[in-house]
């Protein structure tokens, strides 16, 4: 069963989050996670899942939840994946551990987007879920924040070296989220009576020991200079040897790294660079925004005002060796840039972004890059040209000396796709797109 996919899209901020606990290994494990589930459908409102995932997909049921994970389950652990098929996409993982070693339940949960949880009667269903939840298994520790401020903190380092966050795992804490669920062992670490004396927005010591703590009314607003405030001064109560005004202008920092950017690309790249913000990981999108549109890209140099005349012997050989090249590259791509097979100006900016995206020049050899993929890219170009510009061949022995006739100028394509394949930024300097729209310009 087909459901959407919530990584597909970079575009908007999610609401994220992580729940560690045990959980009662003696008893099935279908009466163990009844709870969960009942827990979950009673305050999953429009996000409740309706897919469940084992080694295939199901409509949502709690017999597909069983069959999902008899499939899923090794001898030491099980995963079970809930998703949606209508927006808002929801990602949603449980994780579980069987002994010999000691029982564990994960629980992950992406909800798209954040903004669903603007209301505060939104946020207080979600709050109440997870205190349920929290009230039911064992938590070691749980938490719930936007996930662009999340990577962004870098927790659970935020600061510290990687090994040894690690090793502590949650016995310090390192980031104080807009929701938080502190375990007994991390309650006794920091203290209960310095826990429960938070000046926050709710405080609330649960039947198991565990203490649940939101620092706001709504997810939403994380960034707002109020959550702000009450974000960091809760953490700075309950790690005392933190500076009230250096953890709040590094928060400052972050809400600021996250205000939206309105793109402003360059008009004939803006489908090109447009796909590249779209790969930038939610918490840099907007920097890489603000970056774009400061990006100019040179203005095509690989034309010359006078053809240089032609100096072959045989130019249906040289003609048939470049349409050779250029078919050798749709043979090659055809399944991973589809739209190569019609030599078209949205080809040439599909394939400008495929070759982005996999960091082409940088990631294989130059003995590939230089020996085959740039020649073959030349011949392509070319045949754009003449194809769609009404473009004419003007064949030299040397082959970057190769050019096209368009209007007023002749055009060099296979010197133009050496200086592309240089790096991955000569991509978008030198882009196939850019080239093509200059050479358009002069057609008539």
């Amino acid at each position: 069963m087909k459901h959407l996919n919530l990584w597909a899209s970079r575009t908007e901020d999610r609401l994220m989050l992580s729940l560690e606990s045990s959980f009662n290994g003696e008893p099935s494990v279908e009466a163990e996670l009844e709870p969960l589930f009942e827990i979950l459908e009673k305050y999953a409102d429009e996000w409740m899942p309706d897919v469940v995932e084992g080694k295939r997909g199901r409509k949502y049921s709690r017999d597909a939840i069983w069959k999902a994970y008899e499939e899923a389950r090794r001898e030491k652990t099980a995963t079970i994946g809930l998703y949606r098929t209508q927006r808002p996409a929801l990602d949603m993982t449980l994780r579980l551990r069987f002994p010999p070693l000691p029982p564990r339940l994960g629980v992950s949960l992406h909800i798209e987007s954040l903004g669903l949880f603007a209301a505060a009667e939104k946020s207080g269903r979600f709050v109440e879920m997870v205190r349920e939840w929290a009230g039911r298994y064992p938590v070691s520790y749980a938490s719930a924040h936007s996930m662009a401020d999340d990577e962004l903190a870098g927790a659970p380092y935020s600061g510290h070296d990687e090994e040894s966050s690690l090793r502590e795992a949650f016995d310090k804490v390192h980031e104080v989220s807009w929701l938080n669920v502190f375990g007994p062992k991390l309650v006794e670490t920091i203290g209960r009576e310095r826990i429960l004396s938070t000046p926050t927005h709710r405080v609330e010591e649960l039947p198991n020991g565990s203490i649940l703590l939101v620092t706001w009314p709504t997810a939403a607003d994380f960034a707002s200079e109020g959550a702000r405030i009450a974000q960091a001064r809760a953490h700075v109560h309950l790690w005392p040897d933190l500076d009230f005004d250096t953890v709040m202008r590094t928060l400052r920092e972050r809400s600021a790294a996250l205000v939206p950017v309105e793109p402003n690309f360059h008009p004939e790249l803006a489908p090109l660079l447009s796909r590249v913000v779209d790969r930038a990981p939610i918490h840099e999108r907007q920097r890489k925004i603000a970056e774009l549109n400061a990006f100019r890209p040179p203005a095509p140099e690989e034309w010359l005002p006078v053809a240089l005349p032609s100096d072959v012997e045989n130019p249906e050989r040289v003609r048939s060796h470049y349409d050779d090249l250029s078919e050798g590259l749709v043979a090659a791509l055809h399944t991973k840039v589809p739209s190569i097979m019609n030599k078209t100006p949205e080809s040439l900016t599909d394939l400008d972004f495929y070759f982005w995206r996999e960091n082409f020049p940088e990631r294989c050899t130059r003995e590939l890059v230089d020996g085959h993929t740039a020649p073959a890219l030349g011949a392509y170009l070319g045949d754009v040209l003449v194809r769609r510009l009404g473009g004419t061949w003007v064949l030299r022995q040397k082959m970057e000396e190769s050019q096209v006739r368009v209007g007023e100028r002749v055009w060099l394509p296979f010197l133009r796709a050496r200086r592309y394949m240089q790096s991955r930024q000569s991509l978008l300097d030198y882009s196939l797109t850019q080239f093509f729209h200059e050479a358009e310009r002069y057609r008539l």
